[in-house]
């Protein structure tokens, strides 16, 4: 159900960040201070298996409705040779490694002891060391977001070698009945130097919430409840949702192009726009629908998907 657009509001954020508490290269004051000023609304500080306090970071750079910066955690476990993170939004404190016999095993105690801990669990980067399996993420449970679009240059979003991308492993999901939610993040490390494609720099990819207010819960229940969308630089001016259609408005840049694919179950194109906005009139028949729109320059937005 769409919430009242009067009381609710957009707000772009990043759930997926570094700093010197973990492998990062700069201060969380550094860091936050690079979203603030590049129009960020709210930010999570990941660090692997350190929880970054965040209560002098607000003091410092928070402002009511305007910027805020959420606790979390990047628990990062293995098994043997595979990495398996998953980021714990709004944890209560810091979440060990659960250990375990198999990937479903290590990522589920992980999930579950994130929930415990009071926050709220998202799968990273499933095939960085190609660890976790479309298959993996199936058996998975407590769990509904899932990193689609990850901007660390060595975590193999497009897949390859006959591992599915992440964009075809939530089609699969989605149409075997398992409702995921596709987040999309810089994972940055390296603020030290700006341009650099071979190192995981910022602002590369975010999230815009629909949220009632810019507080951790109310955005961390937004994400959990799929109101948002996915972005590596499209921009969206209004997304709507009713009974009948959905409507896409995008903020276009004067020298760009831009596609609009509403898709659906196991990655079938249903439509395709070429015009803002972009309407799509349901017919009854599908699973589910969910939108992508690709900028002529290689930009790209994921809406989530509406479960029919």
């Amino acid at each position: 159900m769409q919430p009242p657009a009067a009381t609710y509001h957009w707000y772009k954020g990043n759930t997926h960040t570094h700093t010197l508490n973990s492998d990062g290269d700069s201060t969380p004051d550094d860091v936050v201070r690079w979203y603030r000023e590049h129009g960020y609304r709210f930010l999570v500080l990941s660090d692997h298996n350190f929880v970054t306090s965040v209560d002098g970071l607000n003091a410092l750079h928070g402002a009511d409705e305007q910027f805020l910066v959420i606790k979390g955690e990047e628990v990062s476990d293995r098994l043997e040779d595979k990495p398996v993170h998953i980021n714990g939004l709004d944890v209560s404190g810091k979440v060990d490694p659960q250990r375990g016999r198999t990937i479903v095993d290590v990522t589920q105690r992980n999930i579950d002891a994130i929930r415990k801990a009071g926050g709220v669990p998202h799968v990273n980067h499933p095939n960085y060391e190609w660890a976790i399996s479309g298959d993996d993420l199936q058996r998975l449970e407590r769990v509904k977001l899932f990193e689609v679009y990850n901007g660390h240059h060595k975590v193999n979003n497009l897949g390859g070698g006959g591992v599915p991308g992440m964009e075809e492993v939530w089609d699969r999901l989605l149409s075997n009945g398992r409702v995921m939610y596709g987040v999309a993040d810089d994972d940055a490390h390296v603020f030290k130097q700006p341009g650099n494609p071979d190192v995981p720099g910022p602002g590369r990819a975010w999230v815009v919430v629909r949220a009632e207010r810019l507080a951790p819960r109310s955005i961390v229940d937004a994400l959990e409840r799929g109101d948002f969308y996915a972005s590596t630089g499209v921009e969206l001016t209004d997304y709507q949702v009713t009974d009948k259609t959905i409507t896409i408005a995008i903020k276009e840049q004067p020298s760009s192009k831009y596609r609009v694919q509403f898709i659906g179950a196991k990655g079938r194109l249903l439509k395709e726009a070429t015009s803002s906005p972009a309407t799509y009139a349901f017919t009854g028949d599908e699973k589910y629908v969910r939108a992508k729109i690709l900028e002529s320059n290689g930009r790209v937005a994921w809406t989530q998907p509406v479960i029919r």
